[in-house]
């Protein structure tokens, strides 16, 4: 707005100068006043009516005034003295053109009579501006291989004074490439920089130059303008890697993208001639572009692949580095990476089998096997201590060669103790952490003949029950031999005695192979109570080992004998006698007494009696264990005077076997009965003392041998391995035979059974008190305990029971 403003101005002067130049050729100008720019309003120009000759005192009624034909009048006239003074700040520059004069001509009008006069003012110049540059900052790019002495045309600076005001001379900074050369051209100076010395981007690639116009006035004003000089690169330099050689570590098995080193190539040159890309060089092993990759355009080295230190230990890659110029300009480093190991691999085990089957006699020292470990990570972790499994007859021992080892035996070998080792080998390294690895090494342990073949009872006994079957098996004998195979077939044989009518053995049978052994015959216990005979049993190795056992045979008795009447026995032998009684003998007389025996013996020789017929059961009573015969009142007078009496005498076997004696009981008068029964008696008398006499010795010498019986069995119990004393009772076999000593517990009581053996099943019936022993087979293991307090013994051949009790 303010420049369209001073045009408006400029042609408005114009106007009123070109008519004024109309007029010029008829009418000179009568006044020229001369005025500088930028003075101050009110500043006197000069006095008009003075200089005009007009009288002042009459300048307001003639109306003195200047006719400008502008609103904007630079000058006014005051219409008392006729003084003309400037309205307003003047700026010759924007009134004028820089060249030449700047007049202002002002026309004025006086009335009655009117007067025109014409007023020429003139603009002087005052240096009031500095040169200025259309532009305040000039940028040349100049390229690096230009020749010297080119010359770049620079920009006019411009100064609105005139003459002296305006510009002349131009200044150039100080500066090592460029100088400044003048050329006149008409009234202008033309100012051009020109190139001194060459260029080198790389050294400086801009250069900052002011140039500085500077004007003729006092004091001296001045304008700058800046220079910026671009020097434009050219390829003209190779990347430089800032190492020839670069060098890195690297742990084994790092994660993929791990940063492995950044190689850094600068180029001096700029833009595209400076951008550096990176790429392998074309020597690089092909493997190693599966392991690590290189950015491009930051040089970063990743990885990419699997690092394995025991595929390669140390990776030389070759760089190159490559501008972008035209032509590109290259260079090349080599990066040098070396793998660190980690205990990332287990030590691996080679066991070379000597043997499979190791013989039980080796003697210490026997290899077995060769062991080598190896372990593919290097240094302490490489290195390798070996262990067997605890508890094993075995030992490594090593070579003269690290990490090989001989397996060997370190004691005796017991095929029948361990047959088979599963020896675990441990190999572990000294790595952190370590590492370990376990091998298992399988060793079978081959039979020898050492071993005798083993009864599990030595002596055995054996129960057989008389009127056994002839041919039947009565015992199943069986050897054990700790050995294999041949080493433990074993074969049986009867050792044969005397080959006497009393040797027994010529009646036994066993089966070689199964040990099974029969009788011949049927024993009968009244004949035979037992009999020993021995078994060899022999293997079947080389040599042959063998051992033998005894077997105790004992008879059982069997309820076979019928019970035979001893009293009353009558001429004829039959079971038949007469006895006289007084008619006045009371109650509870001992009319006679009824004896008999039984061939067996225990239950089966146990005989009880009985009245089975009897003409006045109130006369007469029978002891039913004794025997004895008494009278159960006194007799009256109307009691017959004969009694039959018919006793039966039965035994206690599971089928009770019995005999009948009859007495016939005469009732006397006193006087008859007296004769006859001194006789009686006195036979009678003489006949039970020696009886009595007879059973006194007997019962003493057979409580003796019990005794001693008793000694010899607890010590012979005693120095058997086999444990026969339970909380209930065991058989020592599986063929049916019992311990002799049986222990057990009743309460807070400890009783033992000691004694002749009993088939299992057998019941004992110890007498009145009601008290029953089952022996129990070991084979039902559901049998109860033995609860009693008496422990009675069948002593034989006698029919005596004897009750002991043991606390």
């Amino acid at each position: 707005m303010e420049a369209g403003g001073q045009m408006r101005k400029r042609e408005h002067w114009r106007t009123v100068l070109c008519f004024l130049l109309c007029f010029g050729q008829q009418l000179s100008a009568q006044i020229r006043y001369s005025v500088p720019e930028e003075v101050k309003e009110g500043y006197v120009v000069g006095n008009i009516a003075k200089d005009l000759g007009l009288d002042v005192n009459t300048l307001m009624d003639r109306r003195f005034r200047i006719v400008s034909g502008s609103d904007e009048a630079l000058f006014m006239v005051n219409q008392h003295n006729g003084v003309l003074y400037v309205q307003r700040k003047i700026d010759r520059e924007a009134l004028c053109d820089s060249t030449g004069a700047c007049l202002i001509n002002l026309k004025i009008v006086v009335e009655d009579p009117l007067e025109l006069h014409y007023i020429v003012v003139e603009i002087t110049d005052v240096n009031d501006h500095s040169p200025t540059f259309t532009e305040k900052e000039k940028r040349l790019e100049i390229s690096e291989n230009a020749p010297q002495g080119t010359r770049f045309q620079l920009q006019v600076a411009r100064d609105p004074d005139i003459g002296s005001n305006s510009v002349r001379l131009y200044k150039l900074s100080q500066n090592e490439n460029f100088a400044l050369e003048i050329r006149d051209r008409a009234e202008d100076k033309l100012p051009f920089l020109v190139l001194q010395k060459p260029l080198d981007r790389e050294h400086r690639a801009e250069h900052n130059l002011i140039l500085t116009a500077i004007d003729g006035g006092n004091p001296q004003r001045s304008g700058t303008l800046n220079i910026t000089v671009f020097v434009l690169d050219v390829n003209d330099n190779r990347p430089l890697f800032s190492q020839d050689v670069y060098s890195s570590t690297l742990h084994e098995n790092v994660e993929i993208g791990t940063l492995v080193i950044k190689v850094k190539a600068i180029d001096s040159d700029y833009g595209p001639n400076g951008e550096v890309s990176y790429t392998f060089g074309e020597d690089n092993n092909e493997n190693m572009f599966h392991i690590f990759g290189l950015n491009r355009l930051t040089g970063e080295i990743r990885v990419i692949g699997e690092v394995d230190f025991e595929k390669n230990s140390v990776y030389k890659l070759d760089i190159q580095a490559f501008d972008n110029g035209q032509p590109p300009l290259n260079t090349d480093c080599r990066v040098i990476i070396k793998i660190l190991d980690l205990n990332d691999n287990e030590p691996i085990i080679d066991v070379t089998s000597l043997s499979k089957m190791v013989p039980e006699d080796s003697k210490p020292g026997t290899v077995i096997s060769l062991i080598s470990v190896t372990d593919r990570d290097t240094g302490v972790n490489g290195k390798v201590v070996c262990s067997l499994s605890e508890n094993v007859p075995f030992e490594l021992k090593q070579s003269v060669q690290e990490n090989m080892y001989s397996l060997v035996t370190k004691g005796n070998l017991d095929r029948e103790t361990v047959s088979h080792y599963d020896i675990t080998i441990t190999a572990r390294d000294l790595g952190q952490p370590p590492l370990s690895s376990y091998k298992i090494l399988s060793v079978q342990v081959s039979d020898v003949n050492d071993n005798p073949p083993e009864f599990s009872l030595n002596p055995i006994e054996l129960y057989v029950i008389e009127n056994n079957a002839a041919g039947a098996p009565i015992l199943t004998l069986s050897a054990f031999d700790k050995d294999l195979n041949k080493n433990s077939a074993i074969s049986y044989q009867i050792i044969k005695g005397n080959g006497t009518q009393s040797d027994m053995t010529s009646f036994l049978n066993i089966n070689s192979e199964t040990g099974v052994i029969s009788a011949l015959k049927s024993f009968d216990f009244e004949i035979v109570k037992k009999f020993p005979f021995h078994v060899l049993a022999t293997d079947s190795g080389t040599p042959s080992l063998s051992s033998n056992v005894t077997v105790n045979v004992f008879i059982l008795d069997q309820n076979d004998n019928v019970p035979v009447i001893l009293y009353p026995v009558s001429a004829n032998g039959s079971a038949e006698g007469v006895e006289e009684i007084p008619r006045n003998v009371n109650a509870g007389h001992l009319v006679t007494k009824v004896r008999a025996y039984d061939a067996d013996i225990g239950y089966n020789g146990w005989l009880l009696f009985s009245l089975q017929e009897v003409s006045d059961h109130s006369l007469f009573g029978l002891d039913r264990y004794t025997g004895q015969i008494r009278t159960l009142r006194s007799f009256t007078e109307t009691d017959e005077a004969q009694h039959k009496l018919v006793i039966l005498v039965k035994d206690n076997g599971n089928v009770s076997l019995s005999a009948t004696a009859t007495v016939i009981v005469k009732v006397v008068e006193p006087k008859e009965a007296f004769a006859s029964s001194d006789v009686k008696n006195t036979v009678k008398d003489e006949e039970e003392n020696n009886l009595t006499f007879y059973l006194t010795i007997t019962l003493g010498s057979v409580s003796v041998l019990f005794v001693i019986s008793i000694i010899v069995l607890i010590v012979m119990q005693c120095s058997k391995s086999t444990d026969c004393s339970s909380k209930y009772l065991q058989d020592t076999n599986y063929d049916g035979t019992l311990c002799h000593s049986i222990q057990y517990r009743s309460g807070d009581k400890r009783y033992m059974l000691v004694g002749p053996r009993m088939s299992i099943g057998s019941t004992i019936v110890p007498g009145s008190n009601g008290n029953t022993l089952v022996i129990p087979d070991r084979r039902r293991r559901d049998s109860g305990e033995v609860r009693m307090s008496i422990i009675y013994l069948f002593i034989e051949p006698l029919d005596v029971t004897v009750a002991l009790v043991f606390v």
